[in-house]
């Protein structure tokens, strides 16, 4: 009997409760009282206009754990840094490709994530890296914290300059890298001449480049240890080199390398320079043109002001 009525307590309650969701309306607020959506600031609404509509780029300046590799220990990038840096972006790699191509052709083909992280990642072999692509979809970007706001800096005339130098040369920390994994994702829509990967085949330095010295490799036909690694990392430092320097910055390279490394960078550069002609209507020299005096224009740019 004692069974029994617990049971029909239970049956009772049940119908009350029942009853009670019945007669409840649903709320259009969410019950996690805690869970709240960041507030948009003005250099979201920047973004908003000059990255995401124009070029459909998500451009990411706060830390997100989905977004790192959480293998490596890095910090956020700093607020005006990642300000300042998006600025050059901008004016100095997406809107080069604007005016050397169009922008029909940036809002296709670039990655659709910029990220940003404040510190390097370091590797255990002592290297650093500057920057990932991953997939054509994004770019990672470390050491925004370095950039000097009020002293920027892009060395365009001497590729063997010690990256020690402060105020930090943009070149190398960013656009270098920006360029040569854009190369990536251009390379990886349409693939290259193969006969590039035979030329230096039995020089490629796979697991020692690391220790590798610009000038040294340059005899070999490699513009930096990094591009004499493998074959497709070799590609996109000619270009990325090639495009950010001036003619007599590559000149230095092509002395440090000799008659025979001449040669050979020569052989590469004529291949590259032919596959972006033919497979995506970009003159290298004109785009060289452009993307160096977008490069000096870059001092003059008001980095703390968003317009």
């Amino acid at each position: 009997m004692k069974f029994k009525n617990i049971s029909l307590m239970l049956l009772m309650a049940g119908l009350v409760a029942l009853s009670s969701c019945d007669n409840e309306e649903l709320k259009s607020t969410s019950v996690f009282e805690d869970v709240t959506q960041e507030q948009k600031n003005e250099f979201d609404n920047w973004l908003e206009a000059n990255y995401r509509k124009p070029y459909n780029i998500d451009f990411k300046y706060r830390y997100s754990d989905k977004e790192s590799d959480r293998a490596y220990n890095v910090i956020p990038a700093d607020f005006e840094q990642s300000k300042a840096l998006a600025i050059l972006v901008k004016h100095v790699w997406i809107e080069s490709y604007v005016e050397a191509v169009s922008a029909e052709f940036m809002k296709t083909y670039v990655p659709r994530i910029i990220q940003l992280t404040g510190s390097y990642k370091w590797n255990n072999n002592g290297s650093q890296v500057l920057g990932t692509a991953e997939g054509g979809l994004k770019v990672m970007l470390y050491g925004v914290n370095e950039l000097d706001i009020d002293n920027p800096r892009i060395n365009t005339t001497n590729p063997y300059e010690s990256h020690q130098v402060k105020p930090i040369d943009m070149n190398y920390w960013f656009f270098h890298t920006m360029h040569h994994e854009f190369c990536h994702i251009l390379t990886q829509k349409k693939e290259y001449d193969p006969s590039f990967r035979t030329i230096s085949a039995e020089h490629y330095h796979a697991t020692d480049w690391i220790n590798q010295e610009d000038k040294d490799v340059a005899k070999e036909g490699f513009v930096t240890g990094y591009g004499s690694s493998e074959y497709n990392e070799d590609f996109a430092e000619i270009y990325a080199t090639y495009i950010t320097n001036t003619p007599e910055g590559w000149n230095l390279i092509l002395k440090a390398a000799g008659e025979e490394g001449t040669a050979i960078l020569n052989q590469k550069l004529d291949l590259m320079k032919t596959y972006f002609q033919n497979s995506w209507g970009i003159s290298l020299d004109n785009l060289r043109d452009v993307v160096l005096r977008r490069s000096a224009e870059s001092v003059t740019l008001d980095l703390r002001t968003l317009k």
